[in-house]
């Protein structure tokens, strides 16, 4: 479907601006944005109808590829205004949550690339530096922003460049919070920080209502209550009142004792953000672009730290997305059609979501539910991710055992030793990428307590259009210096569910299972899947003479099976086997092969530093065994951006086709066979 728009351009007054204005112009504003520059020239009228481009073509795109979808049609009057009155191309623009980041980047030039989102040549789902001077940092997790926009106004200040009364063409510092990300614990460390700013300094707390899922905690509850109350609906007179009333030149005491008084008409006196030594406004419209730009207009020239507290609607624009944000936070492909069946982008439209294959988060919110049945001593919990981590399988039928903390993955952790220490049986439900953020927490209050914290690790491995942020290629790596820790990968469904089994009875630390972001394998579906036994691999194929050994960590036991297949096909004889555990390591079977002198390649989706091939590595120095013939092939010491999985895989080396050809080039060679001999031998 094409979309024509009208420009309407603000002019300099002259009759030639003044007949351009009187004429409309019938093309889209969207795919002329070379410059966040543009959008000065053009009418509040002409910001609207840019408004309603982004978010068709968001949506349009979304339901090609993928995305955050919600999110960013959230926020794009809010980006529409910040780019308007701030000049980012100087200004410091920083993000919590980079997902809400796809308005700013088609404001910035980034149009031609939305066509590729996600892809390795196109615009990447978070702000990406590599893509743009208008991004700052390559970020995917939540709670940073405050903290690193600190970090630059106090270097743009050490610097002389920072913006003050005494020097007005300063770079000024904007971060913009979203999704719940400011209950993070590294949030409030950057709040804590931040009020102590002598200089200008402004966050903004973009409010929908909305983490990923529901947020929780009683700062939630508080801006529950703030949003409900009349101050809400009287700022949008106040700020109009406010612009008109204060002229041109002032001082910033007059900027100051004025914003004073719009924070005391637009917030009550005991404002939370108060305590922290910043200047609280708001809580204003986020889709009000006038209101948006008076405000900000105001709030740039302020010399303090501030809050600009703006109520927004996650999935602003679709009745479907706004009505379940959760599940249009970040969907698969989806078909958008009218009533009678044609495919269209519009508001009033129906979706239907593209279907794949059973995921291993599906699998596993199934395996916990009929685990939690069982056993009357397990908890749950996630860190915003019920969804996204399967955990809201569970969550409704069994309410008072499951918890879900928001976006602190640190206390998340903490909380379940907790629950440890008082003899329940946590399950702790995380992507593999945000568990990092809770190393200490594992180390401190679980693993040294010798408490069995049990952490089910998703997204482990590449995770395709999410990119470089939320690849999990270190939880190996990390968790394997923790004593008496049990660390497993599965590699199908079946394998899921007896690792956990065996979680629910590990009690001597603790215990993690990592499984990808993908569809589950049916290759092993039908033979039995034997019980976890620590350090004990499980055989997938085997021959009596094999020329090569094939040993995978997880879904790379799956690759390494298809690898066999199509080395059988050659004459290659390799034998596969599945090996469960990254610590403890099935020594036994390493031993065994390199006595037998058979070449060993060991497969992971995982970091080459650290992970089940440096666990094998290592635990044959400690038993004196030689490595030489041992390959290790993993994620490279680099990093790999977003694209998909499948490539990422091949571009690793650690897809089937590639195994394939490590095999052929490792395998032991059959003796020679002189022509009489052979002759002979097919007589």
């Amino acid at each position: 479907m094409r979309y024509h728009r009208r420009i309407d351009v603000e002019g300099d007054g002259s009759p030639a601006a003044s007949s351009k204005r009187n004429t409309p112009v019938k093309q889209k504003i969207l795919p002329t944005l070379s410059s966040p520059e543009l959008l000065r020239h053009l009418s509040m009228d002409g910001l609207k109808e840019l408004a309603a481009e982004m978010r068709a073509a968001i949506c349009e795109q979304v339901s090609r590829s993928g995305g955050h979808l919600a999110p960013n049609l959230g926020v794009i009057e809010l980006s529409i205004a910040m780019h308007r009155v701030f000049d980012f191309s100087q200004d410091r623009l920083l993000f919590d949550v980079g997902h809400q980041c796809y308005p700013h980047k088609l404001l910035t030039g980034r149009y031609p690339l939305l066509a590729k989102l996600r892809q390795r040549d196109g615009m990447a789902g978070f702000p990406e530096p590599r893509e743009s001077a208008y991004d700052l940092f390559s970020v995917g997790h939540a709670g940073t922003a405050i903290s690193t926009a600190v970090g630059m106004a106090r270097g743009d200040d050490l610097n002389g460049e920072g913006y003050r009364e005494e020097n007005p063409n300063g770079r000024r510092v904007v971060s913009i919070i979203g999704d719940a990300s400011i209950v993070n614990g590294v949030a409030m460390e950057g709040l804590n920080n931040a009020g102590t700013l002598k200089r200008q300094f402004l966050v903004i707390l973009n409010d929908n209502g909305m983490s990923i899922a529901k947020p929780q905690g009683a700062v939630a509850a508080y801006f529950d209550k703030l949003r409900l109350s009349h101050t809400y609906g009287e700022f949008k007179k106040a700020a109009k009142e406010f612009s008109k009333k204060v002229p041109g030149g002032r001082t910033m005491a007059e900027v100051y004792h004025k914003m004073g008084e719009l924070s005391k008409t637009c917030v009550s006196e005991d404002a939370w953000f108060e305590h922290f030594g910043l200047v609280t406004v708001g809580p204003i419209d986020g889709h009000d672009i006038p209101t948006l730009i008076d405000v900000l207009n105001e709030a740039k020239h302020f010399d303090r730290p501030m809050v600009l507290h703006v109520k927004t609607v996650k999935g602003k624009g679709f009745a479907f997305a706004e009505g379940d944000s959760t599940m249009f936070h970040s969907p698969s492909p989806f078909t958008m059609l009218s009533e009678d069946g044609e495919e269209l982008v519009s508001e009033g439209c129906r979706v239907e979501l593209k279907k794949s294959g059973r995921s291993f988060t599906g699998a596993f919110g199934e395996i916990l539910a009929d685990l939690m049945a069982r056993d009357p001593k397990v908890v749950a919990c996630t860190a915003a991710m019920p969804d996204g981590t399967g955990i809201s399988k569970v969550s409704g039928r069994f309410p008072d055992r499951v918890f879900d903390t928001g976006i602190c993955e640190s206390h998340a952790l903490d909380m379940m030793a907790g629950l440890a220490k008082t003899g329940w049986k946590p399950f702790f439900a995380v992507y593999s990428t945000f568990l990092q953020r809770a190393f200490d927490q594992a180390f401190q209050e679980s693993a040294l307590q010798g408490l069995p914290v049990r952490l089910c690790l998703d997204r482990a491995g590449f995770v395709g259009g999410d990119g470089a942020v939320h690849h999990g290629f270190c939880d190996v790596a990390l968790l394997a210096t923790l004593p008496k820790a049990c660390l497993m990968a599965a590699m199908d469904e079946a394998s899921l569910k007896a690792s956990v089994e065996f979680m629910a009875n590990y009690n001597d630390g603790l215990s993690a299972v990592r499984y990808p972001r993908d569809s589950v394998s049916q290759l092993y579906a039908s033979a039995p899947c034997p019980p976890f036994i620590p350090g004990k691999a499980r055989v997938l194929v085997t021959h009596d003479d094999p020329q090569i050994a094939l040993i995978g960590y997880g879904t790379s036991a799956i690759d390494a099976s298809d690898a066999a297949r199509e080395l059988a096909e050659e004459g290659i004889r390799a034998n596969v086997y599945d090996a469960r555990f990254a610590k403890p390591v099935d020594i036994d079977l390493v031993a065994s092969l390199v006595a037998r002198g058979i070449p060993i390649v060991t497969i992971e989706d995982h970091s080459i530093r650290g992970g089940f091939g440096s666990c094998v590595l290592e635990a044959c120095n400690d038993a004196g065994i030689e490595t030489r013939g041992i390959t290790r092939l993993a994620m490279p010491d680099s990093w790999v951006y977003q694209g998909e999985r499948k490539d990422q895989l091949a571009e690793a080396g650690i897809d089937a086709a590639s195994i394939a050809h490590t095999a052929r080039t490792r395998a032991l060679k059959p003796a020679r066979i002189s022509p009489v001999t052979a002759r002979e031998s097919r007589v």
